[in-house]
């Protein structure tokens, strides 16, 4: 008996009947699952589960056989079954993940790489064809040589940092014995992107603090950005130093003292970045690791889904195996002690942001996967609805619009209405010039002056003028029992010295 057939999914396909005219309406599944993780098509099967039978299904086997070997290259393992229930006869062609991808689709001179996008199977995008070629040769792509050779380059980051954290010297032959370089000194994809010269070019972080629970534009609703750009190590400190400035530590008075409450887990955060960086797929051209924090979560998104083609959300994360998109990388920060290398790195988000003050399981760490990217999601355990609602309220003194220890605008705030008193047709990147800010930063605190109130603008963009309405500190909330993080709290929690 076949097991029960609810929908089709990523490992099912179902077809009423055998399409002989256009073989490629099933030939296309049969090459997605081959470059892929495997699966199975049942013919005489319609596409709400339920068996309809097959006329002639020994005619259908001989078809189907003769077809896989004519049109899919290399030829795929599969194995054909014939079943028969409730009188009807149903044939199972169970298709095995190959070795020697990509498995193409040829007809009429073309070939066609497919893959499967939940229960389709579609053409694979350039990135996704690129790892299949590189999969069936059995490399990787931080094992790919490139044209820079090693003496041109500097791992002064590299060298001190394996130094601190493993107190071992970085010696040269360590660079080819890790894979960093060749053996004729050119370095690999992991070496490039280690040096201290920026020359991958999609090695990059953007970092946005959002003004409120949603996206909106970087000018008006971002509370602070920032781009990095550079080797792994740079981009895992900075990332961290960011979320670290952009999140708070609370705290709560004890008898013995007091408990630290902080939004998210130090070591997760660290666990989240580390596996954004190594896992992540560089073949993505222009693409970059993306980390949102918002007032209830933070979010980071890296390029490629899961190497095996499996979707997180489907999956139990406790039993995941261990599979390596770059190896190289991964194995050297596993020697640098910022990794396990046996898969368990997302039950140490789990695990370590359940130890929060707090927590309880509306904070559950969410994952989700595509196929072109991994997306993992910490929930704040401070958060209540109350503090968006009360920013909203008081006109956006406890976040939108910065203000000073005595409930009055922020310094940078305050100079800005200052230059527009003395003069109104003042340009927004003269201030910025007169204060050392970038522009986008002061037309930041101007959307959020206008926002509350205190300034507005009258005329054309070009010639009109400022008008400072009022200048009164508003009384901001309380922060007793709330602290940020101070430099020293985040030079402790640095991954370079976790």
């Amino acid at each position: 008996m076949i097991f029960p057939l609810v929908a089709e999914a990523t490992e099912y396909d179902f077809k009423s009947e055998l399409e002989r005219d256009k073989p490629i309406s099933w030939l296309k599944s049969v090459s997605a699952f081959a470059n892929g993780i495997g699966g199975t098509l049942f013919f005489g099967v319609g596409n709400d589960g339920k068996i309809i039978g097959l006329k002639d299904a020994q005619s259908d086997a001989e078809f189907i056989s003769r077809r896989i070997k004519d049109r899919i290259t290399p030829l795929p393992n599969f194995i054909l079954t014939s079943h028969f229930e409730n009188d009807k006869s149903v044939l199972t062609l169970e298709v095995k993940a190959g070795r020697s991808t990509p498995y193409y689709y040829s007809a009429d001179g073309r070939k066609t790489a497919y893959v499967r996008i939940g229960n389709e199977s579609v053409p694979a995008p350039d990135h996704i064809l690129n790892e299949l070629i590189l999969k069936g040769t059995n490399r990787t792509f931080d094992a790919i040589s490139t044209e820079h050779k090693k003496e041109d380059y500097s791992f002064t980051l590299l060298e001190a940092t394996y130094l601190q954290r493993t107190r071992l010297r970085f010696e040269q032959t360590d660079y080819h014995s890790f894979g960093l370089i060749t053996d004729d000194k050119f370095l690999t994809r992991a070496g490039s992107l280690l040096t201290d010269q920026h020359i991958v070019y999609n090695s990059r972080i953007f970092c946005t603090r959002w003004n409120g629970l949603k996206k909106g534009s970087i000018f008006d609703d971002a509370l602070d950005d920032r781009e990095y750009e550079g080797n792994l190590i740079y981009l895992l400190g900075n990332g961290c130093d960011f979320i670290k400035n952009n999140t708070k530590v609370r705290f709560e008075k004890t008898a013995a003292g007091r408990i630290d409450k902080p939004d998210y887990s130090d070591l997760a955060v660290i666990e989240i970045l580390v596996n954004a960086l190594i896992h992540r797929d560089y073949l993505i051209i222009g693409s970059e690791i993306h980390i949102d924090i918002y007032d209830d979560r933070l979010e980071v998104s890296s390029p490629g889904g899961m190497f095996n083609g499996k979707m997180i959300q489907e999956q139990e994360i406790d039993k995941l195996k261990s599979e390596r998109r770059n190896p190289i990388i991964a194995d050297l920060f596993h020697r640098m002690r910022y990794m396990e290398r046996r898969g368990s790195g997302l039950n140490k988000i789990v695990e370590e942001t359940q130890k929060l003050p707090g927590y309880d399981e509306r904070f559950m760490p969410a994952f989700y996967s595509t196929i072109s990217s991994f997306t993992v999601i910490l929930k704040n355990v401070n958060y209540s609805e109350s503090q968006t609602e009360n920013r909203v309220s008081d006109g956006g003194i406890n976040g939108g619009l910065k203000r000073g220890i005595n409930g009055g605008l922020c310094e940078a705030q305050q100079k800005i209405i200052a230059l527009l008193l003395e003069n109104p047709m003042i340009t927004t990147q003269t201030i910025a010039d007169s204060l050392n800010l970038t522009r986008r930063k002061v037309e930041y605190h101007i959307s959020q002056l206008k926002e509350s109130g205190f300034v507005e603008r009258e005329g054309a963009k070009k010639n009109g003028r400022w008008i400072v309405r009022s200048i009164r500190a508003a009384p901001g909330p309380a922060h007793t029992g709330t602290r940020k993080a101070t430099p020293t709290a985040r030079k402790a929690a640095s991954p370079l010295e976790i």
